[in-house]
């Protein structure tokens, strides 16, 4: 019986309908058992003792039956693999029928597939150069060469409007002093450099005011290291004593370019304040451009990151492309070229594991450790290896490359673009700030960051290209075409190559996993 004030009924019965169910039940199990015996159902079946010790040719009857019983689980599998084989040609069939046979077609819909999402970034990015009056370039400090795009320097060099190209160093707390300030110094010999460690914990505004009202009650200050940030009063000071020199009536638009996950996002929302633009640890976030006002005179776009050239290096590719999101490639195969580049025994001491012969063993080793395992603890390899590759792309792993001893200007720039790129910006109030910038972080140790084999500048593509192929060979009215119509075209990349910094103890990985 329902009761008031109950949704349900209660299950509770009185013990002597209980007792009665109970001894029903038994009544009924043993009729069926009685049943069953007179029917001969319920014998249990004989065990198989085998063939006695004692039996002549035992051996040999053993064998007998060990190969009758391989024979019929070998017919087994046949008749298996004959029923999934003719399951995938009806799967075919039906595919077929269903769509259109033309291969010409098919082919037309694979690219249109794999090189719309391309096209679609491509596309913004050349919007966001187009919009923009200064061009700021994000650099990665671990490895500010191979963040540089020869191609989207020199086609801001040859557009129109007199565009200023500015750079930015993010990520330096993770760099040690002496390397960023080579770098800086490096980089300032072409066009003007801006040292920034921006923050990796912004929240929303209304979390941001809750934390502020809590940290307010309890008199507790979050200094934690992802929460600070530093260069931004002197990035700001640059661009409004540029604004002001310039007599601009409108904002100055400031577009933020840079290869995936340098930190373009993470730079607006730490001017901000707030979490302005979505960002993350994940590469390929931001997908289209967004205008974010930082002050009265000062407005930044966000852009998606430079598309990379498969013409690259695979170190390049797996630390400045989306081949891993767009599941071109795989984690494990990004994981291994990272690792060649890499001196074996400071990765061992980073990631504290023993000693590996290959990078399969390293990432079993590293699933241990952080507990990735699986069903009858078998390690998860493929979860390390994103664990891996999101520490050396985001901003958690120290590693560095070296500066090159004597720098040199890229073919496309000259001393007279240097001079004139150099004009309007107040160096020596850059140079104090960097400085003010450098006193206040805190940079890692030198034995405790690992030193990575740079390839030098990446290539980018800033055309309409779905594909890299070969090029058929030009005619002479092709030629006479180009001449007259100036278009941006995918040059050769710049082979700036750093292997002067390769040591004699760099491991070499020659054994692979498959």
């Amino acid at each position: 019986m329902k009761r008031p004030g109950l949704k349900k009924a209660s299950k509770r019965v009185s013990c002597s309908k209980r007792y009665k169910i109970q001894k029903k039940v038994r009544e009924h199990n043993k009729k069926l058992r009685k049943d069953a015996k007179k029917k001969g159902v319920g014998k249990k079946v004989k065990k198989d003792i085998g063939v006695p010790n004692k039996a002549p040719f035992k051996e040999d009857i053993l064998r007998e039956a060990e190969q009758r019983r391989s024979k019929l689980e070998e017919e087994k599998e046949k008749k298996k693999l004959a029923k999934q084989q003719e399951r995938a040609q009806k799967r075919k069939k039906e595919n077929s029928t269903s769509r259109d046979a033309d291969p010409k077609a098919k082919k037309a819909r694979k690219v249109k597939k794999m090189g719309a999402s391309k096209i679609m970034l491509l596309s913004y990015l050349l919007q966001v150069i187009d919009a923009s009056d200064i061009i700021v370039e994000i650099l990665d400090a671990r490895d500010p060469l191979g963040c540089r795009c020869p191609q989207l320097e020199e086609a801001v060099l040859k557009g129109e409007g007199n565009k200023k190209l500015l750079f930015l160093l993010n990520k330096i707390d993770l760099v040690p002093k002496e390397n960023v300030e080579k770098w800086l110094q490096c980089l300032q010999l072409e066009f003007p450099a801006v040292a920034f460690k921006a923050s990796t914990q912004q929240k929303d505004k209304t979390v941001q005011e809750k934390k502020a009202r809590f940290a307010t009650l309890n008199g507790v200050v979050d200094q934690t290291k992802g929460v600070a940030c530093y260069g931004s009063s002197s990035l700001l000071q640059l661009l409004g004593d540029y604004a002001n020199a310039t007599g601009r009536e409108g904002s100055l638009k400031v577009g933020l370019v840079g290869f995936p996950n340098v930190g373009k996002s993470s730079l607006i929302n730490s001017l901000k304040g707030m979490r302005a633009c979505n960002a993350g640890v994940q590469r390929g976030i931001t997908r289209c451009f967004q205008d974010v006002h930082i002050s009265k005179n000062v407005k930044m776009i966000d852009s998606p990151g430079i598309v990379a050239a498969q013409s690259n290096p695979k170190a390049a590719m797996a630390l400045r492309s989306l081949q891993v999101e767009d599941k071109q490639e795989t984690v494990l195969e990004a994981v291994r070229t990272l690792l060649k580049q890499c001196n074996k025994q400071q990765v061992m001491l980073q990631y504290n594991v023993p000693d590996f012969r290959n990078s399969l063993e390293f990432l079993s080793f590293f699933a241990k450790k952080c507990g990735f395992l699986q069903k009858g603890g078998v390690p998860n390899t493929e979860l390390a290896a994103s664990t891996f590759l999101n520490d050396w792309t985001g901003a958690k792993l120290s590693y560095h490359c070296k500066a090159p001893e004597k720098p040199s200007l890229a073919p496309y720039l000259s001393e007279d673009i240097v001079r004139e790129m150099q004009k309007g910006w107040d160096l020596d109030k850059l140079q104090k700030g960097n400085e003010e910038t450098l006193r206040s972080v805190k940079f890692p140790n030198q034995a405790s960051s690992i030193v990575l084999l740079s390839k030098g500048p990446t290539a980018g593509v800033l055309s309409d290209v779905v594909e890299d192929k070969p090029a058929p060979e030009p005619t002479e009215e092709d030629m006479e075409d180009k001449q007259a119509k100036v278009r941006l075209q995918v040059p050769v990349p710049v082979n700036i190559d750093l292997s002067s910094v390769h040591t004699d103890d760099t491991y070499d990985f020659n054994t692979d996993f498959k």
